[in-house]
């Protein structure tokens, strides 16, 4: 197939990523409050309005006032612990730190220009930080309160993109058990589910750990090159075609199925969604492909699905958890992409959260972990322009 062909040429643009990180990580240490910078040469220009970063500051303002200051679970933000359940949210825990919202709230303060120590809200991603490493379990699951594999994901995304920019010892030390512990925890299938060590497999889970899997090896943990092909392959076998709808499943008349589209599982044709399909192109760009027809026409499904998502999983919802976890990826997916399908998709979305945005600087998500989470996703998709996160590059 011609998309895991360069699979492992994840390589070489590793390296390309790689000299864009050391550069964007050099401007932000010597800047005690970020701002967005400028474009360079040959790129489009960043779209951030006066109205745009200033949303961004009242969300991260909201995040640092609702933070944890004392006790045991200092640094962490309080949400419902919990997995999704058809179209509802099921929670196991209320009033937790809950240690995946809290590297996203995390990430949000490094996508504006915040490192651990420095910058206005310095304090605040040290105190993340701190959380997060106490949540790494001896063999490398990084869990609190019945957490499970989605911030397992995003905690050690989170590390990985503290560790690229401070070098701290420490953290690299834990990063690389949470790392092996990804590794090791796929299954047979090439990838993940709620539970580690499942045997069957989630898209929505699928792309955290692929993206966890990038940021590491970008910034030198050990990543084994079959991790990534077998993931890169359920990926693609995920993909709705032509072939696959004439085909046929079982109960594909009670599910979206759309050439473009990606499934929620592979097997079965399980449903497939706008989240799915975004999360999809965006691990396939993780995992280094970046030519395949399942990409293209995954864009094109996104592009024309884009109003119709908007409508039934935003305003009208409260913030729907996959009106979040959708445009998360649906950003990166269409920014990797380029410019022609970058900007008029990052207009709509930008302009919609505008308008989400509560009047304390929050963002909603009324089914989903709760506004932490809302908020800290509002803020990470309106900075995807800052460039300031490796992850985020190009």
């Amino acid at each position: 197939m011609n998309a895991l062909r360069g699979t492992w040429s994840w390589i070489a643009p590793l390296s390309r990523f790689g000299a864009l990180a050391l550069c964007t990580c050099g401007a932000v240490l010597g800047r005690a409050a970020a701002q967005p910078p400028q474009s360079g040469a040959g790129e489009e220009p960043v779209v951030v309005t006066p109205e745009h970063a200033r949303a961004v500051e009242r969300g991260l303002a909201w995040l640092a006032a609702n933070q944890e200051t004392t006790g045991p679970e200092r640094g962490a933000w309080i949400a419902k612990i919990g997995y999704k359940l058809n179209t509802n949210y099921q929670h196991t825990a209320a009033d937790k730190g809950h240690v995946g919202v809290t590297a996203a709230a995390g990430m949000a303060f490094l996508a504006g220009g915040h490192l651990p120590g420095r910058g206005e809200y310095g304090k605040n991603v040290e105190a993340a930080l701190e959380f997060v490493l106490s949540c790494v379990q001896g063999d490398g699951y990084i869990t609190h309160g019945g957490s499970r594999m989605y911030s397992h994901a995003f905690a050690s995304l989170f590390l990985a993109e503290v560790f690229g920019q401070t070098h701290r010892q420490d953290i690299k030390a834990k990063l690389q058990l949470a790392i092996d512990f990804i590794v090791n925890s796929q299954n047979q299938e090439g990838g993940w589910r709620y539970e580690p060590f499942a045997e069957a497999s989630d898209m929505s889970i699928v792309v955290c750990q692929v993206m966890a899997l990038r940021a590491a090896r970008n910034i030198g943990i050990r990543v084994p090159k079959s991790t990534i092909d077998r993931a890169a392959k359920y990926v693609v076998d995920s993909a709705v075609t032509e072939e696959s709808l004439n085909r046929g499943f079982p109960g594909m008349v009670n599910y979206r199925n759309e050439v473009g589209s990606f499934h929620y599982q592979k097997q079965d044709g399980s449903r497939s969604s706008f989240p799915l399909t975004a999360a999809g192109v965006t691990a396939l760009y993780g995992a280094g492909v970046y030519s395949d027809q399942s990409i293209d026409d995954g864009i094109r499904y996104l592009r024309s699905r884009l109003a119709q998502f908007n409508l039934e999983t935003g305003r009208q919802y409260g913030g729907h958890y996959f009106f979040w976890y959708g445009h998360y990826y649906g950003v990166q997916a269409m920014y990797t992409a380029g410019a022609e399908n970058w900007e008029a998709y990052f207009t709509t979305v930008r302009d919609e959260l505008l308008r989400m945005q509560e009047g304390d600087g929050s963002w909603p998500n009324r089914v989903g972990p709760g506004p932490a989470f809302g908020t800290a996703m509002g803020v990470l998709i309106l900075e995807i322009p800052y460039r300031y996160l490796p992850i985020f590059q190009r």
